[in-house]
């Protein structure tokens, strides 16, 4: 195959200072990816024709974020020049004001704007990125996952798939806690009884076999699936007539310790069964649970 026909799978990866770039990157380098970071935009399409020269890559990472100044100038007709012949996606991370504020006075660091004012640095670069977080593929919040967190959900949703197709990502959350904001459907289950005032279920966590028991005992549950599981068969396809390389499905309980983790689970079993890409994330079960 010649090169300039080859395809390299291209991940773009930008978002907010603090919201875990570096992270998400090292995840993608560590899963195969041949990865570059802070490359300036004018050299993006250089680079990429390289590595379509290279047999030896075949998936590559690019991070690029705020400090390439002058990225905002060229990288939207980039993009839009890529996508005609490149198979590609882009990933923006960020996180709320607050965790962000949190995680700079940990590390110390300055804010790339150099502001001395952090707020203001923060807001600002919002503002900038904002083009760039409406042309995303897929978004992800930050602000309650760690690391670990934030790694294992690139590893599910990115490096155990193929990069055709449709992922979907299934999310266990507590309303208490807020809405996940990358959810594009949320289901309420705060109708079922709640293990938490059962003594002996109150410390499990949803993934037990006790609380599934409990849980998928319950009448309601089972009426809950014959209505939703005929729901989702037809959604999902045509979600992906509509070519969404992603979809997310929140199910939220008042904790989600219990309850939602036990729904998610099934739900995932089901679409399994369909031989589609799934992941579940448990965003407020173990951490909460400490």
């Amino acid at each position: 195959m010649k090169a300039e026909n080859r395809q390299v799978y291209t991940i773009f990866l930008t978002g907010l200072s603090g919201s875990g770039i570096s992270i998400a990157l090292n995840a993608f380098q560590d899963g195969g990816f041949f990865c570059v970071d802070n490359l300036p935009t004018t050299l993006i399409e250089a680079f990429i024709d390289l590595c379509k020269k290279t047999p030896s890559i075949s998936k590559i990472a690019v991070g690029v974020d705020i400090r390439e100044r002058k990225f905002l100038d060229y990288f939207s007709d980039t993009l839009a020049d890529l996508r005609k012949t490149q198979k590609m996606e882009i990933i923006f991370l960020e996180a709320s004001e607050d965790v962000l504020i949190r995680r700079f006075k940990e590390t110390r660091r300055p804010h790339p704007l150099g502001y001395k004012d952090l707020k203001r640095a923060l807001r600002k670069e919002a503002q900038l990125l904002k083009p760039i977080r409406d042309l995303a593929d897929k978004i992800i919040d930050t602000s309650t996952l760690s690391p670990h967190q934030l790694r294992k959900l690139i590893t599910k949703s990115y490096l155990t798939r193929e990069p055709s197709g449709m992922s979907i990502g299934l999310v266990s959350f507590g309303y208490k806690y807020g809405i996940p904001p990358e959810a594009d459907l949320l289901f309420d289950v705060r109708f079922l009884p709640n293990p938490y005032f059962i003594k002996e279920l109150k410390a499990l966590p949803g993934t037990s076999a006790k609380v599934r028991r409990f849980v998928l005992s319950q009448e309601a549950v089972k009426e809950f699936f014959d209505k939703l599981n005929p729901l989702l068969d037809h959604l999902i396809p045509l979600y992906q007539q509509e070519g969404k390389s992603y979809l997310t499905i929140g199910i939220g309980c008042t904790g989600g310790k219990h309850r939602s983790p036990v729904i998610v689970e099934e739900i995932g079993k089901f679409l399994k069964k369909k031989k589609l890409s799934v992941s579940v994330t448990h965003r407020d079960m173990q951490e909460k649970l400490r």
